[in-house]
C-alpha cells in the first residue's frame, strides 16, 4: 500500500483537481493493485498550518506510507522522487503552491488488508489481486 496524505489550504482542490491528482498518483504504482492506492486530502484551516513559525496559506504538505514496495537503492530512490515529482507539479507546483513531501517505508510484515496478509511480490496471488482488484485469501507464505 502506498497512503498518500495531502494536508493543504481550504479550498485549494476542487473535487475534479481532487479526482484528477488522485488518478496521477494512482497511476504512479502502475505495478501494482489499484486498491492498494490511497489518498487523503485534508484541508487545514489558514491559522493552523505554520512553516518557520509563520502562518502558511499557500503550502502543501505530503506524507507518503510505502509498504507494498521499497526503494532499495539510491538510484531508485532518485529516480521516484522525479516521477512523484513530475506527477504532482501540475496540481500543486504549477498552480502557484509551495510544496514538499516525504517518503515512511513501513515493514512489509506490518501489514495486513481486510484480514489477509497480503501477496508477496510478483506472485500468482499478487497477480490475481491486481486481475481481480479486491483483496482474498492467499496461498501459503515462504518464511521471511
Amino acid at each position: 500500500m502506498p497512503l498518500w496524505k495531502i494536508y493543504h489550504p481550504v479550498a485549494a482542490f476542487s473535487a475534479e483537481q481532487k479526482k484528477g491528482l488522485s488518478e496521477a498518483i494512482t497511476a504512479l504504482y502502475s505495478r501494482l493493485p489499484k486498491f492498494y492506492v490511497g489518498v487523503v486530502f485534508q484541508e487545514v484551516a489558514a491559522d493552523s498550518f505554520y512553516v518557520g513559525g509563520e502562518p502558511a496559506d499557500n503550502f502543501v504538505r505530503i506524507w507518503v506510507d510505502h509498504i507494498a514496495r521499497t526503494l532499495p537503492t539510491a538510484e531508485a530512490r532518485t529516480w521516484w522522487i522525479g516521477q512523484c515529482d513530475a506527477a504532482l507539479a501540475p496540481y500543486i507546483g504549477d498552480r502557484g503552491f509551495s510544496w514538499e513531501f516525504h517518503i515512511d517505508e513501513t515493514s512489509y510484515e506490518l501489514w495486513s488488508i481486510e484480514g489477509h496478509r497480503p501477496p508477496l511480490p510478483n506472485t500468482e496471488d499478487e497477480q490475481r489481486w491486481f486481475t481481480e482488484n479486491k483483496p482474498s485469501p492467499v496461498g501459503p507464505r515462504e518464511p521471511a
